[in-house]
């Protein structure tokens, strides 16, 4: 017996990396990164003409007689577009047909009025979201709709005046000015069935006036102004005062203007424009033609025909109920657009998102008065898109197949079938069951998928697998599936299953025709005796099948039509019970693999049906414990199998016991195994047996990396229904609670779980989040109310005050209290503002005894002030204060409807947004009744919500959204509206929905029952809540002067790399602390035992035997945070480095490319001296603004985080966080003269958070973050701390009194708090006086603050308000709504006062009224504060600093963009700009004059080398620039320079430097392109991928002459071309090239491309390396020609030792070694001189001397170096950690 190699535990397995979703759009010309799912930069709304600079005439174009002119109608200057021929005279955005406007907003509004007597034309070229141009037109010339696949022309019919009759179309003398509104999104759905994806270009053609365009997502109303909305209370959107047409007095707007809106409610069929005005006859108006709309079929109508009833209305039996539906188009989205519902879908089948107005309505319908047109519903329709569900199984946990490529899984997660791409961790589903599935299978070629239901009769579906359609719907004549098998071709399914009396069926169908629109033909159905517990079809003979089950297994042939079987004589052994089998993988085997309950497994031969081998799994148990050991194959009690999968070489076997072990197909030693945490119930081997999936009774998901031994989660999920939920408002966290008894913390972001908490004796009822603190309470069956700790992940304390079990657990906003409700009525308040909870009071008989556990049986107002509930009776709510717990209102819910005749009582109850106050209580009688928390008055009321009582419902932190849910059905109803409230209905769960909720970022929806659904909220966000405008991308930066910028036009794609979101995955540092095992803790004083179980990492893997440590993935690169977080590094910096000495470096640092915008207040500017510093990474730049010279400060070992600098400007204080060796942050000050540090300061905190002087610079004060804030005062004379001060919550900001130098001032969460400094002799005291934000300023937290004019302070609030308070009074005397986001920056001098918002707009505002306000005190009136200037950057506003007169700054964005601000000019300029994501690669233009970047952001950029400016830039969406090249010299002239890029998406791009202009694009591979390179004579491009191949691509004609796989399976690291003699290394061609992969092997090649020549010349494979110093950094595979010997090929990387080898390609063997102290990652070689750059992993960059062998070691960089370039002459050296790049000068060269 032989033990497998390696150890188990849990650090035997590595954890999967976490993945952000990517997002989809398109591609936008002239400008940076720019998301193409509702932007921020477009919203509200976009003018086009301000946007893209008309009147320049630089990005548009404009051909004839084209001028601008002042119409008095107006007052304003429009252009004028006329001419005889509307072809010749024209306005064209953009310039040019390749470039790209990008405008997504759904609505057009083109602003324009026709000039008699002649006619115009308006095209548009609009891109639907698979990259299909449509062009759109409208005329007055036309005179009837026509339509192409690819262009739609609409007649416009101008009506006032009188038509004539040869003129239909054209414009009457007294035409007006027009407001013309076009919904692109259901132009294009409703006229040809596609979807909209962006706005390409605009034409707009003689003869018109045009005034501007603008694009948005919201659907104004031209005639309503913003305060005649307010004073009515109108639900519309009023036309903002940029677009609005001016209205003098008294009079009406419809009578000077013309508004269309097109395509309308009541006019998708009609396929004319024409102006409406009230005044004209009838007959004046020209008819339109109405057109039949495409045939799409809405499961919506046929609800409303069968949910009818009565005796006139006849429902369609059950079959065709299902064909009727089938038609619809699959997508994520599963929802129901209707006012009433009477009855839950019977298929959740996904519908086009609009109905057809046209369609004719049926008899029900007509009777009923039910009138498509006027069903209101929300803009846009879907508003909820399925984005994750997280759960496996329901039905059973067999079924999850592998695709045939091994990159996804698809499996069951009950009603919802999920395909997960593996990697990626993207989800796709296939929706349209309305029970769970019971069995799946996939045919061999992955074109269809068929599944079955559970419920009876089991409906089967078979869905096309790339799209996800629905090809076919049937019943099956099984009254159960229990299994499917597909034949490899995909022409037979064979299913088995029980029939109504309980025997065994099997049934074959035919299923060749699905695919070409037939439907699947019932071969035979046969009834047998036998028990069947797998079912499979042969691969290689589709005739043939075999089964097992207990007693036996029995081999099946499909002849003439029918199924006939043989049972195998087993012998001995045919009492088993048989569980799975498999047929061998080889084409010539003829064996069939069977295993069973007792641990044997069986080789049999299908064709003589006899048994060859006999195995039995056997425990082997040691001496010293019970857990087994070994495994072996004999006689004795077996281990019980499951599953078993076999491929060609391996077989894998899941067995009860929990392990997943893999064999060699002779069964001789177990090579690797996997211990999972329950029984395994399936294992699948993938194709390329490289991969074993394995699934678990308890719901766990995972697979099992054969090459790497490592062991991946996909997914965990509860076993049982999921009861209620909770969310953690600062963090991305899920917590649920189940009746599986665990209680299970998820991570929003990733799905995947963080901790599992198991209760073995109770079960959990009741979960609720601390809103501040790293703790979560829940409430238990047995009256147990428990704390628990998320960072020591145990029990803190445990409060039986209740007698029976927890029915609602709900905190305070404010973290102060936390109260518990039980079945017996009992209702217990407590203090959970310290760490452990305290109980302050119980009272009982207060709640209803009858009421059932709820997420809404407790709730708790948004100002934390108020409490309801239903009780004492199930009548009544109640309404109480949360401190005191008296008894402010009740109300009696059956008395508020007199006219009822029963009695109407509550089930739940939801606290709306203050003000106003209200709260929403779903009663028993399906309605929700809106009471006033003052009065206790009915408000309003929502009749018919569910068809039963609503137990969860949620409403929208800003009141636009109210969720209810009931049965399985979740509808989302639009609040704000107050008459004929509109919903939708969306389902998927197959077990009744327990409760929904809003994420923290309100931008997602979650609803848990028998899984957790996420679900994305697809509405235009008016106004975010703080939390989710935090970092948004905001408006692009402008282009600078003499910069170009074009971008590329994409379409939606599978990756995307765009700027990531700004969640923190808070715990996982935790997790990795605590990654070594499980955790046990007693609970309280009741003696119950809980058992507390975290997984080693929050993707949560098994352990597993492996001989190898695992590698942990790096974390992902966030581009701004709260306040202030470090770059995610992909490991840590050296321990040691040894510098060279000054007078003998052979480099310099040069110049710096970046500014680290995830810092806060890390830029400083004296103008008077002209003192300018800021910080990129770890370094302190400081920059001469007019010659551009800089100096770097080096010294801190981590991120620096914040700058402050002394008022004399001779000190600068510089912080960083905590790094490997010092677990406190670093401060550092510095002479601004010498720029040497004076003192270097260590703190306590782990990161400082802000730094401030005082005004004599005797003093510094610094605040801390990460957990521990500390307010800590130090002198600075003596560098000393004074005082030091813990903060009890955290604190945003810190300021000194500029009036009085021992007074300071602090804003953080709820209060304002002043200090002031007392000292005695050494002894430094500190008092506080906190005030408490007023009620009126509408503000969770304060998050800025400045001083004014004595005494007025400024602060900002997370809600985008600026309260002014007098310092000496102590109180809030004004406040105003200076922005919609948190306000980050405030600076303040004199009379103007500026502010900077997380929006990316910087404002200006006039304060110079405010002393006068301040006498008024409460008085005071925010009119007298005006905003002068605004300017919107590139990103949220994290720091600013400006001259006294506030006239001009400098402002740092989250992009990481410096901006010089001019307000007298209202112009912002580009100071520093760097890439927003990591950078890839630098490419050199062979005169050395300018460099090439390219990043993760999708942008390549042009550079000069001389001064480092920015020179051109092109950019692509949605995708990554993952290499880059620069055209040779021998390719052309120097004015043909040309740079090729490779992309994520698989495509290759040429760009003209000198045109500026993209000249070529292809798409030479089907995955990510990794390495590029140019041939000799430049003609040629050799492109590799992700995959292992490399593509040969002919420049000139744009076609792939040849593909290579030699290297298939890893990535292509590496492409270098070099030009040889002919004849050189004995073989022909005058090119060399080298192609180094990701598996240690390279390969060298001669080519002469002309003659289609390619010989290889040298293959290299090496050993893989071992594991790095610091896990989680792959060693990637470097290779280069050496410059000054052509016979010579320089490798690293590509061994199990750390170091550089030269190798002879001549001598065919290594010539030299020279040792590294780390594995390299990046490696460059100087043609100037013989010096070899390597970057490292730690942060640490080497030059070594080749000649001489001395090596010099440099410090700067704040993460991996994983790039490094010499430039041709070997002058400069370029290197690159993440986004920041250094330039070095070499000397000596």
């Amino acid at each position: 017996m032989l033990s497998p190699p390696g150890a188990r535990g849990p650090s035997s397995w590595s954890s999967p990396p976490r993945v952000s979703r990517p997002r989809t759009g398109s591609g936008t010309w002239g400008q940076g990164l720019m998301p193409a799912c509702s932007p921020a930069w477009q919203h509200p709304f976009l003018s086009v003409f301000r946007h893209f600079k008309v009147d320049e005439w630089k990005r548009s174009a404009k051909e004839g007689d084209v001028a601008t002119v002042m119409d008095k109608t107006l007052k304003c200057t429009v252009y004028r577009v006329r001419g005889s021929v509307s072809a010749s005279n024209y306005i064209q955005l953009p310039r040019t047909g390749t470039q790209s406007l990008g405008l997504t907003g759904r609505y057009l509004y083109v602003l324009f009025r026709p000039l008699p007597p002649r006619h115009f034309v308006i095209h548009l070229d609009v891109s639907t979201e698979d990259s299909q141009v449509i062009r759109v037109s409208f005329s007055s010339l036309f005179k009837e709709f026509k339509s192409t696949a690819t262009w739609l022309q609409f007649p416009f019919i101008c009506e006032a005046g009188t038509p004539r009759k040869d003129a239909a179309g054209v414009p009457p003398t007294g035409a007006r000015w027009t407001c013309l509104q076009l919904d692109l999104h259901d132009l294009l759905l409703v006229y040809l069935n596609r979807r909209y994806g962006h706005l390409k270009s605009i034409r707009l053609c003689a003869s018109l006036l045009v005034r501007n365009l603008y694009t948005s997502d919201l659907c104004f109303d031209p005639a309503v102004t913003a305060p005649e909305a307010r004073r009515a209370k109108l639900p519309v959107t009023p036309m903002p005062r940029e677009m609005a047409f001016p209205v003098p007095k008294g009079q009406s707007w419809h009578d000077r203007y013309v508004h269309i809106r097109f395509p309308s409610d009541s006019s998708k069929g009609v396929s004319t424009l024409g102006q409406k005005s009230g005044s004209l006859p009838e007959s004046c108006r020209v008819p339109s033609t109405p057109r039949p709309l495409p045939e799409i079929s809405m499961s919506c109508e046929r609800l409303e025909v069968s949910s009818v009833g009565g005796p006139s209305g006849r429902g369609q039996e059950p079959s065709a109920w299902a064909e009727a539906t089938d038609k619809c188009v699959n997508s994520t989205n599963v929802h129901v657009s209707a006012h009433e519902l009477a009855v839950v879908p019977v298929a959740p089948e996904d519908v086009a998102p609009h109905e057809s107005p046209c369609r004719e309505q049926s008899g029900q319908q007509a009777a009923l008065g039910k009138n498509c047109f006027q069903q209101r519903s929300f803009l846009p329709d879907p508003i909820l898109r399925l984005k994750g569900v997280i759960g496996f199984g329901g039905h059973s946990t067999r079924w999850a197949l592998w695709t045939k490529d091994g990159a996804a899984v698809v499996y069951p997660c009950h009603a919802v079938i999920v395909m997960l791409h593996v990697d990626t961790r993207q989800q796709r589903f296939f929706l349209g069951h309305t029970d769970k599935v019971s069995a799946l299978a996939l045919d061999g070629s992955n074109s269809l998928l068929a599944s079955a239901q559970a419920r009876a009769p089991s409906m089967l579906r078979l869905w096309d697998f790339q799209t996800g359609a629905c090809l076919s719907l049937f019943r099956s004549p099984v009254h159960v599936v229990c299994s499917l098998s597909f034949s490899d071709s995909g022409a037979l399914l064979c299913g088995t299953g029980k029939d109504r009396h309980g025997r065994t069926v099997v049934v074959a169908w035919d299923t060749a025709q699905v695919g070409r629109g037939g439907e699947a033909v019932l071969l035979t159905k046969v009834h047998t005796d036998a028990d069947i517990q797998a079912f499979k079809v042969a691969f290689f003979d589709e005739t043939r099948m075999a089964s097992c089950g207990r007693g036996g297994v029995r081999l099946w042939r499909l002849r003439r039509g029918g199924l006939r079987s043989c049972a195998v004589d087993l012998g001995e052994h045919h009492a088993l019970e048989f569980t799975d089998l498999a047929f061998g993988q080889d084409l010539d085997s003829c064996t069939l693999y069977v295993c069973g309950r007792s641990g044997h497994i069986l080789e049999i031969d299908h064709q003589h049906m006899a048994v060859r081998h006999a195995r039995r799994l056997l425990p082997t148990q040691t001496p010293s414990g019970p857990l087994p050991k070994k495994q072996t194959f004999s006689s004795g009690p077996g281990i019980a199998i499951s599953s078993l999968s076999v491929s060609q070489v391996t077989c894998a076997v899941g067995s009860e016991d929990g392990y997943l072990r893999l064999w060699p197909l002779d069964f001789s030693s177990v090579l690797l195994e996997a211990e999972h945490e329950g029984p395994i119930s399936s294992v699948c081997v993938s194709p390329d047996g490289l991969r074993v999936l394995s699934t678990t009774s308890s719901g766990h998901l995972g697979f099992l990396d054969v090459p790497s031994r490592e062991y991946s989660v996909l997914m965990r999920s509860h076993t049982a229904l999921v009861l209620a939920l909770a969310t953690k408002c600062r963090q991305e966290h899920l917590a649920t609670v189940s009746q599986d008894h665990t209680v299970r913390v998820w991570d929003l972001v990733t799905l995947q779980q963080l901790y599992d908490f198991t209760s073995p004796k109770e079960a959990p009822r009741a979960i609720a989040f601390h809103p501040t603190q790293p703790t979560f309470f829940c409430g238990f069956s047995g009256g147990a109310v428990c704390s628990f700790s998320l960072e020591a992940t145990e029990v803190l304390v445990e409060h039986r005050c209740h007698r029976g079990a927890v029915t609602g657990l709900a905190t305070s906003p404010d973290g102060s209290f936390l109260f518990s409700s039980c079945s017996r009525g009992s209702l217990a308040q407590y203090d959970c503002a310290a760490t452990q909870c305290r109980v302050l009071r119980v009272a009982a008989n207060v709640v209803c005894q009858d009421a059932h556990t709820s997420p809404n049986a407790l709730v708790v107002s948004g100002d934390s002030r108020l409490l309801a509930f239903v009780g004492p009776s199930k009548y009544t709510v109640t309404i109480m204060d949360t401190a005191s717990l008296d008894e402010l209102l009740r109300v009696d819910i059956s008395a508020l409807d007199v006219t009822s005749s029963r009695l109407d009582s509550a089930v739940a109850v939801c606290f709306g947004p203050a003000p106003p106050g209200h709260l929403l209580v779903s009663t028993s009688s399906n309605t929700v009744v809106v009471l006033d928390t003052t009065s206790g008055r009915m408000v309003r009321e929502l009749s018919g919500v569910h068809p039963t009582a609503c137990p969860s419902l949620a409403l929208s932190r800003d009141g636009r959204f109210l969720l209810t849910a009931a049965d399985r059905a979740i509808k989302v109803w639009d609040y704000l509206m107050q008459a004929n409230l509109g919903c939708q209905v969306y389902i998927g769960h197959s077990e009744p929905v327990q409760a929904v909720a809003f994420s923290p970022n309100q931008q997602q929806l979650l609803s848990v029952g028998d899984a957790i659904f996420l679900w994305d909220i697809l509405a235009p966000t008016e106004r975010l809540p703080p939390e989710s405008v935090r970092g948004s991308p905001g408006a692009p930066p402008a282009c600078e002067a003499g910069a170009f910028s074009v971008s590329d036009d994409e379409g939606p794609s599978e990756e995307s790399h765009g700027p990531k979101g700004l969640r923190q995955a808070s715990g996982s540092a935790l997790l990795v602390k605590e990654a070594d095992g499980v955790v046990d803790a007693a609970c309280g004083a009741a003696g119950d035992s809980w058992g507390l179980s975290m997984p080693p990492h929050p993707c949560g893997q098994p352990s597993a035997q492996s001989p190898r440590r695992a590698r942990a993935q790096p974390a992902a690169h966030p581009d701004s945070c709260e306040p202030f977080m470090a770059q995610g590094k992909a490991s840590s910096l050296a321990k040691s480095v040894s510098s060279p000495p000054a007078s003998s470096e052979r480099l310099h640092l040069k110049a710096v490319v970046g500014y680290s915008g995830n810092g806060r207040a890390n830029v400083v500017w004296r103008p008077d001296t002209g003192f300018f510093a800021y910080t990129c990474g770890r370094l302190v730049v400081v920059e001469d603004l007019h010659s551009g010279a800089q100096q770097h400060w080096l010294g801190h070992p981590e991120e620096i985080s914040t700058l402050a600098l002394s008022h004399d400007a001779q000190v600068l204080a510089s912080a960083s966080g905590h790094s490997s060796t010092a677990s406190c942050g670093q401060i550092r000050l510095w002479e601004v003269p010498g720029g040497s540090c004076r003192q270097l300061i260590s703190h306590r905190d782990p990161t400082v958070r802000a730094l401030a002087f005082s005004p004599d610079d005797r003093l510094l004060i610094t605040l801390g973050y990460d957990g521990d804030c500390t307010l800590a005062l130090w002198s600075m004379s003596t560098y000393e701390l004074l005082s030091s001060t813990r903060l009890p919550e955290p604190v945003h900001g810190v300021a000194f009194n500029p009036w009085h130098a021992r007074e300071l001032a602090c804003v953080g969460q709820g209060a304002i708090t002043l200090w002031l400094l007392q000292q005695r002799g050494a002894d430094v005291s500190l008092q506080v006086h906190r005030e408490r934000i007023p009620e009126e300023v509408r503000a969770g937290k304060l998050t800025s603050l400045c001083y004014g004019a004595m005494p007025l302070l400024y602060c900002g609030s997370d809600t985008g308000q600026v309260c002014v308070w007098d310092t000496r009074a102590c109180c809030c005397f004004l406040a105003w709504e200076a922005d919609d986001s948190e306000i980050g920056v405030l600076l303040c001098s004199g009379v103007r006062l500026v502010s900077g918002s997380d929006s990316g707009r910087l404002r200006l505002w006039a304060v110079e009224a405010m002393l006068e306000l301040r006498r008024k005190g409460s008085g005071a009136r925010s009119s007298s504060v005006f905003m002068e200037r605004e300017l919107t950057l590139d990103g949220a506003i994290v720091s600013a600093v400006f001259h006294d007169s506030m006239d001009m700054g400098v402002v740092g964005s989250v992009a990481g963009t410096l901006w010089y601000i001019n307000w007298a000019e209202g112009t912002s300029t580009h100071l520093i700009s760097g890439h927003r994501s990591k950078v890839n690669e630098v490419a050199f233009s062979p005169s050395e004059s300018h460099c090439a970047t390219c990043s993760d952001d999708g942008s390549v950029r042009v550079w000069s080398l001389a001064s480092m400016e920015l020179v051109i830039q092109f950019q692509v969406l949605n995708q990554s620039c993952l290499c880059l090249a620069w055209s040779p010299p021998s390719c052309g002239r120097p004015e043909q320079q040309q740079v090729a890029a490779g992309y994520s998406d698989g495509t290759l791009r040429v760009f003209s430097i000198s045109r500026t202009a993209m000249e070529l694009k292809m798409r030479p591979h089907p995955a990510a392109l990794t390495a590029i390179a140019f041939s000799a004579d430049g003609q040629t491009i050799l492109s590799g991928d992700k995959d292992g191949l490399v593509a040969v691509s002919r420049l000139c004609t744009g076609m792939t002459l040849r593909v290579l796989s030699d290297q298939w399976g890893a990535p292509i690291s590496t492409i270098q071309s070099a030009s040889k003699e002919d004849g050189d290394f004995g073989v022909e061609g005058t090119d060399l090239w080298l192609a180094a992969s990701g598996d240690q092997r390279v390969s060298i090649w001669a080519s002469d491309w002309p003659q289609g020549h390619c010989e290889l010349v040298d293959w290299l494979s090496f050993p893989a390396p071992t594991l790095m110093e610091a896990p989680g950094c792959p060693v990637p595979s470097l290779a280069a020609f050496c410059p000054w010997d052509g016979a010579l090929l320089v490798c690293a990387g590509l061994g199990v030792h750390r170091e550089v080898i030269f190798y002879s390609l001549r001598h065919k063997q290594v010539v030299e070694k020279i040792p590294l102290p780390f594995f390299a990652v990046s490696l460059s070689l100087s043609p100037g001189a013989r010096l070899m750059a390597i970057g490292f992993a730690e942060c640490v960059l080497r030059l070594v001397d080749c000649t001489s062998g001395a090596v010099q070691d440099f410090a700067g960089h704040n993460d991996s170096v994983r790039l490094c370039r010499f430039t041709p002459a070997g002058r400069l050296l370029f290197t690159a950690a993440h986004r920041e790049i250094l330039v070095w000068e070499v000397t000596g060269c």
